[in-house]
């Protein structure tokens, strides 16, 4: 499949799912993983809390709960890109009065902001759909935009203990190591390793927080699938 009609038919998913939700989980309210971490800033770093007029990016922004809350709470202006034009219109009607802004496009295309542009960037279960070299371009193309001692917040799929991406690893491999296809949406997504983040994140970022989530086993079984949570901050 060429890669004109691969993007044609994830967009052809993700609208469809944005229309009649059959997998996802959708929300109005911010997500919880994104308050923890709007917490411990607001703790650890209180000279560098979101201020009115930052501007954070939301990549794969989906219905912009999450640029919502933080527009209201903090007074932020914001971009969220999704390759949805369904998640894209239901961002834009949360979004009434707010400053902020959305486009559609795939995660993969470069992102139309200017250099060191963003205090904040989140990357909340987006990116672990590219392959290898898309994933580093747009990690390089998220240090561009982000200011010197601007905020990350990466959140993705935890390889480590999680026993259901072992069986999805060994019964639906993807062609690169560490990738699978998923059984119902026919996509490939990545699930990382730790040392694996922290090698990737290491050329741009300084770690300041990995918190990984906790029920993945539930008596002795496979319970949840994993997730691991990232701040990390852009070096100087």
């Amino acid at each position: 499949m060429n890669k004109r009609n691969k993007r044609r038919n994830d967009r052809k998913f993700w609208n469809k799912e944005y229309k009649e939700v059959k997998h996802l989980s959708l929300s109005s309210n911010p997500s919880e993983d994104l308050l923890k971490f709007t917490r411990w800033l607001g703790r650890q770093h209180k000279d560098q809390q979101m201020s009115q007029g930052d501007i954070v990016l939301d990549i794969g922004c989906g219905n912009g709960r999450n640029l919502v809350y933080l527009s209201r709470t903090f007074g932020i202006n914001g971009v969220g890109i999704d390759i949805s034009k369904e998640a894209i219109a239901q961002a834009m009607d949360m979004s009434k009065s707010l400053p902020l802004e959305y486009k559609c496009q795939s995660i993969a295309d470069p992102l139309l902001l200017r250099d060191e542009s963003c205090s904040i960037v989140l990357d909340m279960m987006a990116s672990h759909v590219l392959n290898s070299e898309k994933r580093n371009r747009l990690l390089s193309e998220i240090a561009r935009v982000l200011k010197p001692g601007g905020w990350f917040f990466f959140k993705t799929f935890l390889l480590d203990e999680d026993r259901h991406a072992e069986r999805l690893l060994r019964e639906n491999p993807g062609e690169e190591e560490g990738t699978y296809i998923h059984p119902k949406s026919g996509t490939p997504e990545h699930v990382f390793t730790e040392d694996e983040i922290e090698r990737t994140l290491e050329p741009y970022f300084l770690i300041h927080k990995i918190s990984k989530s906790h029920r993945h086993i539930l008596r002795g079984k496979a319970f949840k699938r994993r997730s691991v949570s990232v701040y990390a901050e852009k070096k100087f």
